[in-house]
């Protein structure tokens, strides 16, 4: 048993623990420079990204391809979450019936940004935890009987794929697969598959515009006038799309998209939203209920009224989001394109097979290749724990490669000399002898 002496060392011991681990996070952040002035872009376009790799706490050492499961949120990012607790968490508000848990309510201030970011106003857009959270309100949400069909192609992420697949099993409808070239030629050749897949029980055309398989951008603004020309409703996953390209959703044309700032616009784990367009959004079911579920005049905002949720983090989107105005979305793109364009055309000059679109259009920061006989996982593992190279990819030799903006020349190089080396290595174990 401790006694009262005993007690406080321990007490002690745990409080200059915690301190030390929040002083050691807090100095992390303090000693990041502050943002490069964006005259340096002009000057040095190189000096400029540069200086941006320093907004993140990915280690120097460390060579960071796969944003295309999840993004590095930078400084500005991370202090934002940390001013959002420190805002909240003295329950203060002035008004004693206001709690900080942002699953009730609008909580305008959060989704003005987004829309406006996005080409949407506010009513039309809901703040969600992640695409699939999206993706599972439309499928749920909408009325179709036994029989109806729901189109998609073969590259759909689980999270957009299986809500539908549950609505099959549980209510008959029918999920039909548009199959996908790999690579995908050009925009008319996904359109003609995808038209010619059309019957008069199709309801709903539902496409990644940036697949998570191959990073091809579908023409989204062309297949949703296909959809609508045909009396169809389009939705769109657009995971991959917040903060890697441009983005208007009222341009595409879509009836809902859904999303994940996690992943490129670096926003903190757990940000996602849902667009859906005024015109349907009375179509649209609640799936998650609490208090406001059955008050159209609420219009998207009912879809984010999920309960007790995290406020601090959109306090990180609506800097995410400020981050990327001020780099200028374009510059981001631009910059997403060039290192993707001279990572695939290092790849293909080592023989690898482009399962990316050989058309610049259709393609952006996500670059996808075939290497066999390399095993990816074989690969991955050695390329991360010897080199401190993270990728990702799929079985049995796909590579995956999702260049982040800061990524440097000089780190896909490295990427390309430790490529090297490995192929060099499996090509010696395999000769007779060795």
């Amino acid at each position: 048993m401790l006694n009262r002496r005993s007690f406080m060392s321990v007490a002690g011991a745990g409080i200059a623990a915690s301190l030390s681990l929040s002083d050691h996070l807090f100095a992390q952040l303090k000693n990041i420079p502050p943002m490069p002035d964006p005259s340096l872009r002009s000057q040095n376009e190189d000096a400029y990204w540069a200086a941006l790799r320093q907004q993140f706490l990915i280690p120097t050492d460390e060579i960071y391809l796969n944003n295309g499961t999840v993004g590095s949120s930078p400084a500005p990012v991370l202090r934002a979450v940390f001013d959002g607790y420190t805002t909240t968490e003295k329950m203060d508000q002035r008004d004693p019936e206001d709690y900080p848990i942002w699953g009730y309510g609008p909580w305008n201030e959060f989704r003005d940004p987004l829309a406006a970011f996005v080409g949407c106003n506010r009513d039309e857009i809901a703040l969600l935890r992640n695409a699939t959270e999206g993706n599972s309100y439309i499928a749920n949400g909408l009325n179709m009987k036994p029989g109806d069909e729901v189109l998609m192609t073969d590259q759909e992420h689980p999270g957009g794929e299986h809500p539908w697949n549950l609505k099959a099993k549980r209510y008959g409808i029918v999920v039909k697969k548009v199959s996908l070239p790999v690579p995908v030629k050009d925009g008319a050749q996904v359109l003609n598959l995808f038209n010619d897949a059309i019957t008069p029980r199709t309801r709903v055309m539902f496409f990644s515009h940036i697949t998570t398989a191959t990073g091809v951008v579908l023409p989204a603004k062309e297949l949703c006038a296909l959809a609508r020309s045909k009396g169809i409703l389009s939705a769109v996953d657009g995971a991959h799309v917040t903060g890697m390209m441009r983005l208007n959703v009222r341009d595409i044309g879509c009836d809902m998209y859904s999303s994940s700032p996690h992943k490129w616009l670096m926003a903190p784990k757990g940000s996602g939203y849902l667009y859906v367009r005024d015109e349907v959004i009375d179509r649209l079911w609640n799936t998650i209920v609490t208090e406001g579920w059955n008050e159209p005049n609420l219009r998207a905002e009912r879809f984010q009224r999920i309960g007790s949720s995290n406020v601090p983090s959109l306090y990180g989107l609506r800097a995410g989001i400020e981050l990327a105005n001020q780099i200028g979305m374009e510059n981001i793109e631009r910059r997403h394109r060039q290192m993707a364009d001279y990572t695939l055309a290092e790849m293909t000059k080592r023989g690898a097979q482009s399962w990316t679109s050989p058309d610049a259009a259709l393609r952006c920061a996500i670059v996808t290749v075939n290497v066999p006989p390399v095993d990816r996982m074989k690969l991955e593992n050695w390329m991360w724990t010897t080199h401190k190279i993270r990728i990702r990819g799929g079985d049995p030799s796909k590579l995956r490669l999702s260049m982040p903006y800061y990524v440097q020349k000089k780190d896909i190089d490295r990427f390309l000399t430790t490529f090297d080396a490995y192929r060099r290595e499996i090509a010696r174990n395999s000769q007779p002898g060795v």
